[in-house]
């Protein structure tokens, strides 16, 4: 389990698939399930695996997008200005690497760049810059260069560059794109791991598109899978580190895996919260709880698909999210694979209509 975990980490972060680009991560996802089940699409290319069985409609999903960037022009001397595509703090921006995809499929290296400080009076370099006053050098020396030799084009989806690297704390790694291909990872380790078995449900895995523009995928993927029941697999952010209290801390690394009961998009389903709790003692995954007071996940967008759909939020608390290096502890991820496929394994009919038993 953790050989398979470590190499579906090192090729999904490493993928260059920003919102509304997700080919790569689409295409290991195919390429991981394409014998568990059948595989579909809707419309906007948030991508399903159906691995079947009888009973209610069980989805397992994470988003497939990282925060990344777009070509927005291409100045006369070769110099590509650039908008973000997610929630970005420009601070951590700066001489950054990043690769630029073109039509073909040539990834172009890049630097984040902006006037040096020697050119910036003194109030400018006690501010954070703006994207739109940065831009990125790819070795160009002209507009014709760029876009006729390098193949640059407006709209050209870009993406941060980080590979997946151990750290020396034991089972602590550090990539881009944490959030959210822990969940993507787990999505497909479930499917993997439970794809095959006699369940008394019919189960559907699911890596959605463009989470990081506003759950967008989300609210085409509820309406395509029509599932009953969703268990929403994230790379939320830790607050283990300075500046958050210590006590107070709900996302800490090597704490297990995290059970989100709100945040700004959606309350979840109270009873679903539960269940996921009472299965991760009975199966002794360690886990942590949390309540948020901002962000959001697709759980936003799945409970109000059809006629609502209760959803369960899991997550593997990375810190320093929306940057190129983040960081997870393994055992973390495992724990979250552990009970997305214990909860794929016992959502029956009974468990999943008392959910939603109001009256």
């Amino acid at each position: 389990m953790r050989d398979k975990a470590l190499s579906l980490l090192k090729e999904l972060t490493e993928a260059h698939s920003v919102p509304g680009h997700e080919d790569e991560v689409r295409a290991i996802f195919a390429d991981e399930l394409g014998e568990v089940g059948e595989l579909s699409t809707d419309g906007n290319g948030s991508v399903f695996c159906d691995a079947g069985g009888e009973g209610p409609r069980v989805l397992v999903a994470g988003h497939m997008d990282e925060v990344g960037f777009m070509v927005q022009n291409i100045t006369t001397d070769g110099f590509i200005q650039f908008l973000a595509l997610g929630g970005w703090w420009e601070h951590n921006l700066l001489s950054q690497r990043v690769e630029v995809r073109t039509a073909d499929g040539r990834k172009i290296l890049g630097v984040v760049a902006s006037k040096p400080p020697h050119f910036l009076p003194e109030a400018q370099r006690r501010q954070v810059m703006n994207i739109d006053r940065m831009f990125i050098d790819v070795g160009a020396s002209s507009r014709q260069q760029a876009t006729e030799e390098f193949g640059i084009a407006l709209g050209d989806p870009i993406a941060p560059v980080s590979a997946f690297t151990p750290m020396a704390g034991q089972d602590h790694y550090m990539a881009k794109a944490f959030d959210n291909r822990v969940g993507m990872a787990a999505a497909i380790h479930c499917g993997l791991l439970a794809g095959g078995d006699e369940r008394g449900n019919r189960l559907l895995l699911a890596g959605t598109v463009q989470e990081e523009l506003g759950l967008r995928g989300a609210r085409t993927a509820g309406n395509f899978a029509k599932p009953d029941v969703a268990v929403v697999l994230e790379g939320p952010p830790a607050d283990d580190t300075p500046g958050f209290s210590r006590a107070d801390c709900q996302g800490r690394l090597g704490g297990g895996v995290q059970i989100r009961l709100f945040d700004s998009s959606a309350l979840g389903n109270p009873n679903f919260a539960r269940l996921a709790q009472q299965v991760a003692r009975e199966e002794g995954i360690p886990h942590q709880v949390t309540v948020r007071r901002s962000g959001g996940t697709d759980a936003g967008s799945f409970h109000l698909a059809n006629e609502g759909v209760p959803c369960v939020v899991l997550g593997v608390p990375a810190r320093y999210i929306h940057s190129h290096n983040a960081i997870i502890d393994l055992n973390d991820h495992l724990h979250m694979v552990a009970l997305a496929t214990a909860l794929a394994r016992r959502l029956d009919g009974k468990t999943v209509a008392d959910l939603t038993r109001y009256l």
